[in-house]
């Protein structure tokens, strides 16, 4: 079978969203879109395959936004959402219905699992051995599909109408050992931290998705204990047996 080419366009605040991401394409020439930055209208000639993360089983509003700049004309396309172990809820199909609008023909889909971005101890060490082998698994049967011209579309769970987006309830803190270097400013995918005053977050703008927190040398910008403690027990009580990878080609 030929290589595929394909154009990856992922959104990863924190990692474990491109983890997934690699994890499918190893036999495959991949083009990458970075959503955690601005991007330009783009026309695509080759297969898209969109991996996004879930915020309580939706999909994340500003990577939304990017992805509609990307026009299919028609090419196939693959919607992977990626989730902490809780649920993808109507992530899924919505990531479809973005695709199918832009003009992109879903053949196939997959929703894996990854680290929890705010409790770290849900689905530690996701995506595992496990997983990266169902992932490359996936990415060969629809590199086959694709290969064979097949354009039949899947169907994904999900309901109308969605669910509603989820209101974060709070920011990150910046402790007094921040030095002010703006790193987390620089990265921060909706620019919610003024660079002029990095220990600073603006709550309008922030979608709590922990990269400022990922990404920071200092390890100074953290959630308020109380705060964490609320979600941890909110997902030990819903996300605790291990969810398994589901796929649709």
């Amino acid at each position: 079978m030929n290589t595929i080419t394909l154009t990856q366009a992922v959104f990863s605040p924190t990692g474990g969203t491109q983890r997934v991401a690699d994890a499918i394409v190893p036999a495959m020439q991949v083009n990458k879109i970075d959503l955690c930055t601005e991007v330009e209208p783009l026309p695509l000639l080759t297969p898209l395959m969109a991996v996004l993360p879930v915020y309580g089983g939706r999909l994340p509003a500003v990577a939304v936004e990017r992805l509609r700049k990307i026009s299919g004309q028609g090419q196939p396309a693959v919607a992977v959402v990626v989730y902490g172990n809780r649920a993808y809820e109507d992530a899924l199909l919505e990531l479809k219905d973005v695709l199918t609008d832009c003009g992109f023909v879903v053949v196939a889909a997959a929703a894996f699992i990854a680290e929890h971005s705010i409790v770290r101890s849900i689905a530690a060490g996701r995506p595992n051995a496990e997983d990266v082998a169902a992932a490359a698994d996936f990415g060969k049967a629809v590199a086959a599909k694709i290969a064979a011209g097949d354009k039949s579309p899947v169907t994904v769970p999900g309901n109308y109408p969605y669910k509603d987006l989820p209101q974060m309830p709070v920011v990150p803190l910046t402790l007094e050992s921040c030095r002010g270097c703006g790193r987390c400013a620089r990265l921060c995918p909706v620019g919610a931290i003024p660079a002029h005053a990095p220990h600073t977050t603006d709550a309008s703008k922030c979608i709590l998705c922990m990269r400022c927190v990922a990404v920071c040398f200092r390890r100074s910008r953290l959630l308020p204990a109380q705060v964490l403690d609320v979600f941890t027990q909110r997902l030990n009580a819903v996300a605790a047996e291990p969810k398994q990878p589901e796929v649709f080609v």
